[in-house]
């Protein structure tokens, strides 16, 4: 059975930071893609960032600006993205998922989900 289960989340100032980390099983973690996606109220989920399966390749959303680090520790199949510097629009229930894709920046090219974590930033 697939799991991603995400943590780290909370309520946090403008201007502060926080590390997300999805931990993951049923998988071989090395082997898939894994990305970041968030989903504001009333907004639709929408990329966050990806690591590569390869190893070689991170991208990010263009709102990202250098703000966020996605990284991955294949030995102990866990995903992680540090954001810094949050602002209030950041705001949303964070997701982590694992895609069988190269570059997989849309929900239809991901296979599996976690089931989120919130991330509130106040100002």
């Amino acid at each position: 059975q697939v799991q991603l289960v995400e943590s780290g989340g909370g309520l946090v100032q403008a201007g502060e930071s926080l590390t997300l980390s999805c931990a993951t099983a049923g998988i071989t973690f090395s082997a898939w893609t894994m990305g970041w996606f968030r989903q504001a109220p009333g907004k639709e989920r929408e990329f966050v960032a990806y690591f590569g399966w390869l190893g070689e390749s991170i991208y990010y959303a263009n709102f990202v600006k250098g703000r966020f680090a996605i990284s991955r520790d294949n030995a102990k199949s866990t995903l992680y993205l540090k954001l810094n510097d949050l602002k209030p629009e950041d705001t949303a229930v964070y997701y982590c998922a694992a895609s069988d894709e190269l570059r997989p920046v849309t929900t239809n090219e991901y296979n599996y989900w976690g089931q989120g974590t919130q991330v509130t930033v106040s100002s």
